[in-house]
């Protein structure tokens, strides 16, 4: 892509994220195919763009606008230069007795950036969340960790607006066209921060499982490794 598609950062432009989010819903991702909202943090978990995929910011789920930042800012805050986690796989882990039981409660959401200004401007380039700190912890599938090509860890992408298992995969394709996937590690069994779908009875057998929205999701998500592989970090 472009260099000049990226703002300050390394982090995607406004026009680059919606770019990326409109193509990407045009896919079969295992969902409804509805629009979608899209966000930016960076690494402090400030705000640096809000999109959405539709004409008009009606043309998907208001509530998921704060919801894809919640996605972004728990993604952010909870992967590490050389760790990622996908808010996918936190699902079990914050279920009762799992190991992180409690963590959706904390760090909440800052009401007063969710949903301060004119809802006019929602979704565009003087979003009122942009260059505030939103602050949120979602536990299901759709917030994922933005490392560049040197591996550096830059903030994290939220996408909301579909099934849960949908959101995942349009959001791993979507830092996919914005080569932001240099994913250095993580809990997933191809060792990246995929979604897993290993619940069964109830219970994760890793303990970083997402439950099952659709088979044709499971599908699509269990072969991103290969249809959309993380990339290496180049070496100097």
């Amino acid at each position: 892509m472009n260099s000049s598609l990226y703002a300050a950062g390394g982090l995607p432009s406004h026009t680059a994220l919606k770019d990326a989010l409109s193509a990407v819903i045009k896919e079969d991702n295992g969902g409804f195919g509805f629009n979608m909202w899209a966000t930016v943090v960076d690494r402090d978990g400030f705000v640096r763009a809000v999109v959405f995929s539709g004409n008009e910011r009606g043309d998907q789920w208001p509530g998921s606008r704060v919801i894809s930042a919640q996605k972004a800012n728990t993604a952010n805050a909870f992967s590490l230069p050389g760790f990622a986690l996908s808010t996918a796989n936190l699902f079990s882990a914050v279920q009762p007795g799992g190991s992180l039981f409690g963590l959706q409660l904390s760090n909440p959401v800052d009401t007063e950036t969710a949903y301060r200004g004119s809802p006019q401007k929602y979704g565009k380039e003087n979003d009122p969340m942009a260059g505030r700190r939103i602050g949120g912890i979602n536990v299901f599938g759709g917030g994922l960790a933005l490392y560049n090509n040197d591996g550096v860890l830059i903030g994290a992408l939220g996408v909301s607006g579909d099934s849960s298992c949908a959101d995942h995969i349009i959001a791993w394709k979507v830092r996919h066209v914005l080569m932001l996937d240099y994913v250095p590690k993580g809990v997933s069994p191809s060792g990246d921060d995929n979604i897993i779908h290993d619940i069964i009875a109830g219970t994760s057998l890793s303990g970083w499982g997402h439950p099952e929205c659709s088979p044709e999701a499971m599908k699509i998500a269990e072969k991103l490794p290969k249809t959309h592989p993380v990339r290496t970090k180049k070496e100097k």
